[in-house]
Parts: C-alpha cells; sequence; structure tokens
C-alpha cells in the first residue's frame, strides 16, 4: 500500500486514455471507495451513474466536451432533496458530500493504476435529461476513468504548489 501524500502526489488529471476496458473489479473496488466517504449525518446523497456503453459515452459528449473518451465515465449525481440542509442557510449540502465521495474514488483509481479526471466543464441540464434522472437529482461532476494512454503525461502546472504559509492562518 503505498504512502498517502505519494499517492496524492503522483496522481494527475488524465486526459488521454487507452481503450483497454476497466475490469468489473476494479469499478467495484472504485464504487466501494465512494461508499466509505463520510457524509454530513452520514446521509450519504451521492448517487454515481456508472456510463460504459459506447451510446451513452457518445451521449455524454452532449453534455461535456471533456469525456476524453475514457472507457468509463462515473457521472456524480447528489440528492439535493434528502442531503442534509445547512440550518443557518437551508442550503442542501449534497454538493459537498458527493465532493468527498469523488475524491476517494479518484485516489482509489490513482491506487489502482488507472487515470481519471475530475470534470466540471458539464451542462448539468443536458446530462440530466441524458441520464433520465429524478427532479431532485443534482448531477455536479463526472469522473472519467480509464487506463492512461502510454503518452498521457502530467498537464505542464501539475507541479506546482503554493507554499502551505500562503493558505493557513493561526490564531
Amino acid at each position: 500500500m503505498k504512502d498517502f501524500l505519494e499517492l496524492a502526489a503522483q496522481r494527475y488529471s488524465c486526459r488521454k486514455f487507452s481503450d483497454k476496458p476497466v475490469e468489473e473489479e476494479k469499478i467495484r473496488k472504485i464504487l466501494q471507495a465512494a461508499t466509505l466517504a463520510p457524509t454530513a449525518k452520514n446521509g450519504q446523497p451521492q448517487h454515481v451513474i456508472v456510463v460504459r456503453s459506447d451510446e451513452m459515452r457518445k451521449k455524454m459528449k452532449e453534455a461535456s466536451p471533456c469525456t476524453f473518451d475514457a472507457p468509463v465515465i462515473f457521472v456524480m449525481c447528489g440528492d439535493v432533496k434528502n442531503g442534509w440542509h445547512d440550518p443557518y442557510t437551508g442550503r442542501s449540502r449534497a454538493e459537498m458530500d458527493v465532493s468527498i465521495a469523488t475524491t476517494h474514488m479518484m485516489l482509489e483509481a490513482a491506487d489502482l493504476g488507472l487515470g481519471s479526471t475530475w470534470v466540471c466543464m458539464m451542462d448539468p441540464f443536458k446530462a440530466h435529461m441524458i441520464l433520465d434522472l429524478p427532479e431532485h437529482m443534482y448531477p455536479y461532476c463526472m469522473l472519467p476513468v480509464g487506463y492512461p494512454a502510454p503518452d498521457a503525461c502530467p498537464s505542464e502546472r501539475h507541479a506546482m504548489r503554493r507554499d502551505i504559509s500562503e493558505f493557513t492562518k493561526e490564531v
């Protein structure tokens, strides 16, 4: 098992995938990572749509140009009606819970030797229609996943990191 910081540092946003299919066992492990994600009051409002068929992957390109022809696309949705609602603002915090689940899945994919990229550039209304989601289900992002193509590489900005002192304050 890799050291967490090593795994986090090595993982990059993969935008070029081979056409090798992702094994069912690996898909199940990635989905299991979503079940382990902490959520507000353990409400688990995340819902994952696993897009694998050629037809549906093609349709998802209508909602986003950023599918990168990945063999698997996890569309990360949240139940905004049944997610925890912030008592101060009244807002559903499903998006936050979905984000935590997406992060767990992304890191599990990396640990399994797969590439992924978090995609927010998606028309949620088109995705909602394409996936025939119920009204209270909101598609927040996509996680295209697959084996990196032989020439896939991190972006030139991947290793750029702010110094810890730039984003922390002790009081």
